[in-house]
């Protein structure tokens, strides 16, 4: 499913235009972008959570070469599925 997909669906659903909705989704994003680039985390009940996460730097081997490159700190965007989250796809999924 793409952008575009959802923006139909809420679109359809809701009753607003296409464009209306594309601004509201697309505004949900860089919310969501924004709080953790300010290293807040999101916090969606019943759906899940998003947060960034420190990686610490590390050795890595390119598998083809078998050369060893060294990989720098970072953080990293997270998303954890609330429990409801995770069994609606489990039971659906059956």
């Amino acid at each position: 499913m793409t952008k575009a997909d959802i923006v139909d669906r809420i679109a359809s659903a809701t009753g607003l235009t296409k464009l209306e909705t594309e601004a509201v989704v697309n505004g949900f994003m860089e919310s969501v972008r924004d709080a953790l680039i300010e290293g807040d985390t999101v916090h969606l009940r019943g759906f899940g959570s998003f947060k960034s996460e420190h990686r610490a730097p590390r050795t890595a081997r390119n598998p083809r070469t078998n050369v060893e490159v060294k990989i720098g700190e970072r953080y990293v965007p997270v998303f954890k599925p609330s429990r409801d989250l995770r069994d609606a796809v489990d039971k659906a999924s059956r």
